[in-house]
């Protein structure tokens, strides 16, 4: 094998430590783009909030309304709790009767939280005639509200709070079944009445 020169040597030695930068800067630059991707998605503003790189679900929407300061719709990271949502609609106003609502709750895609206002004696009353407009909220219903679902007494409808508070909230009606004294009918009931 040939002696390789003094300047032979200096051209190798420069061409790795170049392709070394190269390389460097090439890592360093994709590691920097998937980083600020990231940033830009985490907050739904500046990417599309369906896609992510972590691999993470998409967001929620979710309507708050009731005794809150804007009521609205909202769009939250998924995972996010009712406590996230009563913040982002400024907060709970000063007659709300949060002793009525699940705040640990799992928010679901959709679903409608109803903040209660306190009412006469101290009763907690869905604000704006929230029952008959549609289906009650499953992570936030009340014994009250569940009481007015055919089927339900206020002993089932204070197991199914107390179930929903020992799981950490309910993504799906189904779950209702796993309820001592749900059967078939009353599951019907709920599916029409209820919404995750």
């Amino acid at each position: 094998m040939p002696e390789l020169s003094r300047t032979q040597i200096v051209v190798y030695g420069a061409i790795a430590v170049a392709l070394l930068l190269v390389g460097a800067r090439a890592i360093r630059a994709e590691g920097g783009a998937e980083r600020s991707f990231a940033a830009a998605s985490g907050d739904g503003t500046s990417a599309d909030a369906g896609f992510s790189l972590s691999g993470q679900a998409s967001d929620v929407v979710v309507d708050v309304t009731g005794a809150v300061s804007r009521p609205g719709v909202y769009r939250l990271p998924a995972g996010s709790r009712v406590e996230d949502a009563i913040r982002r609609a400024g907060g709970v106003a000063a007659k709300a009767e949060l002793e009525a609502i699940n705040r640990a709750a799992r928010l679901a895609d959709g679903q409608q939280v109803v903040v209660p206002e306190r009412g006469p004696a101290g009763v907690a009353v869905a604000v704006a005639g929230g029952e008959e407009e549609g289906p009650i909220s499953l992570g936030t219903a009340t014994i009250a509200q569940l009481d007015t679902i055919e089927g339900i007494g206020p002993v089932t409808a204070e197991d199914i709070v107390e179930f929903r508070d020992q799981h950490g909230g309910l993504a799906s009606v189904d779950q209702l079944d796993q309820v001592p004294g749900i059967g078939p009918a009353t599951m019907e009931s709920l599916r029409s009445r209820l919404q995750p």
